[in-house]
């Protein structure tokens, strides 16, 4: 029976990750203790987001949990602490996530200026707004959009181990270096799944929670970013689109299923928990 390998939050949208032992689900991603998965994010000075596509350097910027704070490091600077409780007097700001608008609480000037020094562009840091709503495009969800913050669209991003396995077989057939899953930056790792047999199920079942795929996830150049430096290097999409393309995406290469919850928000999810999971063609 499939099992969950890892479960992955990413606080600040395109930044570091924080792997995590158990997470809960909400319908719109996973959290852990005052931390909900994509609930920041950087913005240019229009307000429009930044993500490694444009500053690879972002991942470099690594949070991690503490008491009362998220901390926030970067190489060469000194950390910076997002108190977990909303600012009260934060200014409402007005931001966009690809075609979406969305309310959001400013960082302040003081995460402005270390989130614009440790990125080397003017930006600022902003958080979720504690009254917005943004949901998913409807196509993929039945015509009932779900929640979510600020994803590129979907609540949760699921991967097969093996998933990752098949790709680094090529690639070294292909004489190029295995890559890490961070590469894609999953939310739940899954065991125990045949190569990309995410792409064929209906739901997951994990203890009360039911979890469900919808759409394969298109991928830009970001997989060819090294985590750990910043770096872009060679882009595995040459070898994914040999395989990966989906016809109903415009042949656009996928890897991984994007997820709606449809039951069990608040359940928590632990590594090495059973995932019971139902083809769509059951």
């Amino acid at each position: 029976m499939p099992t969950i390998a890892s479960l992955t939050i990413y606080p600040i949208k395109s930044c570091a990750g924080i792997d995590l032992h158990e997470a809960t689900l909400t319908p719109s991603g996973l959290s852990t203790g005052q931390v909900a998965d994509r609930e920041w994010m950087v913005v240019d000075l229009a307000g429009r987001f930044l993500s490694q596509r444009e500053l690879p350097r972002m991942a470099l910027l690594r949070p991690a949990l503490t008491e009362q704070a998220l901390m926030l490091t970067m190489p060469g600077q000194l950390p910076f602490a997002l108190p977990y409780a909303h600012q009260v007097d934060a200014a409402s700001v007005r931001v966009s996530v690809w075609d979406d608008s969305v309310d959001a609480c400013d960082g302040g000037d003081g995460a402005a200026a270390w989130i614009s020094a440790a990125l080397g562009v003017a930006c600022r840091l902003v958080r979720f707004a504690p009254h917005a709503l943004r949901l998913t495009g409807q196509r993929w969800t039945g015509g009932a959009g779900a929640p979510t913050r600020f994803a590129d669209g979907y609540p949760l991003l699921v991967i097969g181990a093996a998933s990752l396995e098949d790709i680094n077989t090529r690639l070294r057939q292909a004489g190029r270096a295995a890559l890490p899953m961070n590469r894609f930056r999953p939310n739940l790792v899954l065991a125990g799944l045949e190569a990309f047999e995410e792409d064929y199920v209906a739901q997951f079942e994990i203890g009360e929670a039911v979890i469900c795929p919808v759409k394969p996830c298109p991928r830009c150049p970001i997989p060819s970013v090294d985590q750990a430096t910043g770096v872009p290097g060679p882009d595995p999409l040459d070898v994914l689109q040999a395989y990966r393309r989906k016809a109903l995406l415009d042949d656009a290469v996928c890897v991984g299923m994007n997820c709606v919850v449809s039951a069990g928000a608040g359940t928590v999810l632990v590594v090495g928990q059973s995932v019971d999971g139902h083809l769509a063609f059951d």
